[in-house]
């Protein structure tokens, strides 16, 4: 698969305000959020994926907006799976389905009105191993980390953007 480009953390930043992190998984997807000062991610929950490609949105899409509106995201950032060429995996089609229509379902969204939180394809390589590393290395056992790993990543997913986030806006100040 051709070479595949995350957006840059940073570029467009929409200032202040909560992040959502989205692992998307062809059976589960792992919501993470941060803090308003965008410094630290943290679990929120997991999700089983219902739509498919050609399916309309399901439950699960409207889950992920009911999440994005509760916590008054500002943006939305969703892993994207890349080889470590960064080539495009399989799952990219997933990542890129999903996001689509969280984009599309925010810019109907009257709740956000004509300024939806942008949505961002963040560089997820290595992040679901780094979750079952951390996972394992605090005890978890492997039949309770299923349950938890796709927040796991997610938090691995949007800790990365905050961080990189955090380096372009103080290289920008400085």
């Amino acid at each position: 698969m051709a070479k595949v480009q995350p957006d840059a953390p940073g570029v467009d930043d929409p200032g202040p305000g909560r992040r959502i992190g989205i692992d998307v998984g062809t059976v589960r997807i792992g919501v993470a959020s941060s803090d308003r000062d965008a410094r630290l991610a943290t679990p929120v929950e997991t999700i089983q994926r219902e739509t498919g490609f050609k399916d309309p949105d399901k439950g699960d899409i409207d889950r992920l907006l009911q999440l994005i509106e509760d916590y008054q995201a500002v943006e939305i950032v969703v892993g994207l799976p890349r080889d470590l060429q960064g080539n495009g995996s399989k799952s990219v089609k997933h990542a890129k389905e999903i996001a689509f229509r969280i984009r599309r379902r925010l810019n109907q969204n009257v709740i956000f009105g004509n300024n939806p939180p942008p949505v961002r394809m963040a560089d997820e390589r290595l992040t679901t191993v780094a979750a079952t590393a951390a996972l394992r290395a605090s005890g978890v056992s492997e039949r309770k980390g299923r349950s938890v790993i796709d927040q796991a990543a997610a938090v691995e997913i949007l800790q990365s953007w905050l961080d990189a986030r955090a380096n372009a806006l103080s290289s920008r100040e400085g």
